[in-house]
């Protein structure tokens, strides 16, 4: 029997770290109740303070088999020499049965260090980048360490991994920084979306449609960091000429969100603007439904979880063409598509505004589209071919 170890540097419950926390559990979850063989190999991090798990030991979570190791650092390195030292006892203990190992993210010691101990022992690897491997990566943060690794043994190392993108436009980013894998496949993350958001019918309480006497209700839901682009969209929103509201959801560095309400004072906006902090599953679905549009500014996006559960949820989306849904959006009509300025972003903001039509109609379909498109059982079936193929190939 096929047994795949999923390494990721951070599992649930950190959902800290956004959306790729979610994704690769979904995926674990739902590879499990295909009958395959899942165990995770992943540390206690929970931003600059750990989960409450027992170390070194194997533990359940919604039925899958999870191994939490300390890390030594408290930083994005995750440095788990545990992790390392147990993934090596495994690759060397499999013996006769087929192994395959689906590495998680990039840019951190637990991804690299794993790449090169399954490359070592020759056992077939997947790299899910999660947006990782982008130019804009390469860029931001210690820019000309990435840089040097990456020329000299970065790229060594993956082109001989298995590339998982998410998204076109992923798979995209990744030839514009000169990464042409052996092979490569596009299958789209699974959404934690309960079903009830599925058959959502809008109501008159609840159709998108705004009057004059209210304001229109904007949402930004996501982490909040610099890529996600909030500068851009506070400034946006400060030249608009219709009344609005902007709910911001999520969790960030302190200081960063500091600035971001240093700067909507700036611009005379802050009275139009709730923070609503971090919000749970349930929460999460309930507040969405409540507005009329989900914005995400994003410079670099190789996904965007949130605008499938917002379109699951009924409510349309406002995407800058770097987010990875942007193209999915377009050819569905799920929503607008703007640059990454204020100029187009402001137009594109009163451009949806004014549509009350197309919100409409998109609060009725999109929930329909989205379920016959990124449901559960039809991307298992992709990522168990996916699986197959490699081992077939590694043969």
């Amino acid at each position: 029997m096929l047994k795949i170890l999923q390494i990721t540097p951070s599992y649930k419950p950190a959902y800290i770290y956004g959306g790729t926390t979610t994704s690769v559990s979904k995926l674990c979850e739902e590879l499990v109740k295909s009958n395959l063989q899942i165990e995770v190999l992943t540390t206690n991090a929970n931003g600059q303070s750990v989960l409450q798990t027992p170390p070194n030991l194997p533990c359940l979570v919604d039925n899958v088999k999870i191994w939490y190791f300390k890390r030594l650092t408290k930083d994005h390195s995750h440095f788990s020499p545990a992790l390392l030292w147990n993934l090596r006892k495994k690759i060397k203990s499999h013996h006769k049965q087929p192994m395959i190992i689906h590495i998680h993210s990039w840019w951190n010691m637990v991804a690299i260090f794993s790449a090169m101990l399954s490359i070592w022992y020759r056992i077939p690897v997947i790299l899910s980048p999660r947006g990782m491997l982008t130019p804009y990566t390469l860029q931001n943060r210690r820019s000309l360490t990435k840089k040097f690794f990456h020329k000299t043994i970065g790229i060594w190392l993956l082109k001989r991994c298995i590339i998982h993108a998410t998204s076109e436009k992923e798979m995209e980013d990744l030839y514009k920084i000169h990464l042409y894998p052996k092979d490569s496949y596009i299958i789209p993350n699974f959404i934690n979306c309960p079903s009830s958001v599925f058959h959502y019918e809008p109501t008159s309480e609840n159709s998108g449609i705004t009057t004059e006497k209210n304001a229109f209700q904007f949402l930004f839901l996501s982490r909040i960091e610099e890529k996600k682009g909030l500068e851009l969209l506070l400034n946006a929103l400060s030249r608009t000429k219709f009344a609005w509201r902007l709910s911001i959801a999520g969790q960030g560095c302190p200081n960063y969100i500091w600035s971001l309400k240093n700067l909507s004072f700036h611009l005379n906006i802050h009275q139009h603007i709730n923070w609503a902090g971090y919000l749970n599953e349930q929460e999460k679905f309930d507040f969405i439904q409540k507005h009329d549009l989900l914005i995400l500014p994003s410079q670099n996006e190789n996904f965007a979880n949130v605008v499938i559960e917002s379109l699951a949820s009924g409510t349309p989306v406002l995407l800058t063409k770097e987010v990875g849904l942007a193209a999915y959006v377009r050819q569905h009509n799920l929503g607008w598509i703007c640059k990454s300025n204020i100029t187009d972003l402001t137009r594109t903001l009163h451009k949806a505004y004014k549509d009350i039509r197309k919100r409409s109609e998109i609060r009725k379909y999109a929930p329909k589209q989205i379920l016959n498109d990124f449901s559960a059982p039809g991307l298992t079936i992709l990522y168990q071919d996916m699986y197959q193929q490699t081992l077939k190939n590694a043969n």
